[in-house]
């Protein structure tokens, strides 16, 4: 039998302070993660055709050693020439790319000649880069 009343048990207390320091933690991370993200990116699944027409791509090495010597696919041009030997291979391909190798010595200058002609040309042009 139970003598005891009701009066002397210890209440059941729910502290709720350490809830809200975890709601709060939890809303900082989710803020911090939000900003992170970009939303600028739209990800596309692109259809797929049998029928597509290929278009013939042709990359072009051209090289400048650090003598100033211009290569065309291993092939020594003269600079005044360059224009005219890369018009002669603009007709082989519709979209034609231009690798070019110069040597790390070689000023910007040289270089700035060669994407001048590209240019003059609307051919596209890449710098060939060595990995760290």
């Amino acid at each position: 039998m139970n003598l005891r009343g009701r009066r002397n048990r210890p209440g059941a207390e729910v502290h709720a302070s350490a809830m809200n320091d975890i709601m709060f933690f939890l809303l900082l991370f989710f803020l911090i993660a939000s900003t992170v993200t970009n939303p600028n990116i739209i990800k596309l699944l692109l259809p797929r055709s049998d029928s597509g027409q290929s278009v013939s791509k042709k990359t072009i090495t051209v090289s400048v050693t650090k003598d100033l010597e211009y290569f065309v696919d291993k092939q020594q041009v003269n600079p005044d020439q360059l224009m005219q030997k890369l018009q002669s291979y603009q007709g082989t391909a519709q979209e034609l790319t231009i690798v070019l190798y110069v040597d790390r010595t070689v000023a910007i200058e040289n270089v700035v000649n060669v994407m001048d002609v590209a240019n003059k040309l609307k051919i596209k042009l890449v710098l060939a880069t060595e990995p760290k």
